[in-house]
């Protein structure tokens, strides 16, 4: 994938995430940076359990997974 793809699958899974996590977005670069960073987490972990996605569709829910985990982990972080 290029990196038009990765900007915006990274952009519209931190817009999802923001969503399900906590009601909102983060704004465009910010919906973008924890869509990507949410892409190589949910990656690593598809990974460890064995999973494959292909295709946009399948970028995407990596993305989302990896994104929901991440901002899981920061408000866990932010509550200590």
């Amino acid at each position: 994938m290029g990196i038009i793809a990765w900007l915006i699958i990274g952009g519209l899974a931190g817009w999802i995430a923001g969503h399900i996590m906590r009601g909102g977005g983060f704004g465009i670069l910010g919906n973008i940076g924890v869509g990507v960073v949410g892409a190589v987490i949910g990656g690593f972990l598809f990974s460890l359990l064995g999973l494959q996605s292909g295709g946009f569709v399948g970028s995407l829910v990596t993305a989302i997974v990896g994104a929901v985990v991440l901002l899981w982990v920061i408000a866990k972080v932010k509550k200590a």
